[in-house]
């Protein structure tokens, strides 16, 4: 079901798999060190909060992950969702950024991702340092 719209259903089921499509392929780009392809799982406009400045658009979010570390991989588990509306599914992660050189850095993870056909995007994300 992947890139696919789920119009009027709203099980867990369904939003884990929105979430999953895009943060699979966003994963896959963080743990390959290749921020174009990590800046083309978000919208054209989408609001990105990491450990640093926020930014909107794609170059922040590239020019974000091209300062981060070779070797840096990311790990996430989904902690809730939320459908709030037919094409838009929040969702709240614990995410592990691992490094070759210090310590796992683990952090919270908020995501609104936008349902189209062909192709989920994220909106909105920001992280927290919760201690």
């Amino acid at each position: 079901m992947s890139g696919t719209t789920h119009k009027a259903t709203n099980s867990e089921a369904d939003n884990e798999t929105t979430l999953r499509d895009v943060l699979d392929r966003w994963k896959s780009a963080v743990d390959a060190h290749e921020p174009q392809r990590v800046a083309a799982n978000f919208t054209e406009n989408a609001i990105f909060q990491g450990l640093h400045p926020y930014s909107v658009g794609r170059q922040g979010i590239a020019d974000y992950y091209a300062s981060q570390p070779l070797g840096m991989t990311v790990t996430y588990r989904i902690l809730e969702t939320r459908r709030l509306a037919d094409d838009l599914v929040l969702g709240y992660l614990s995410v592990d950024f691992s490094f070759t050189n210090r310590p796992t850095l683990p952090l919270y993870l908020s995501v609104l991702v936008v349902e189209s056909p062909g192709l989920n995007q994220i909106s909105h994300y920001q992280v927290s340092k919760l201690d």
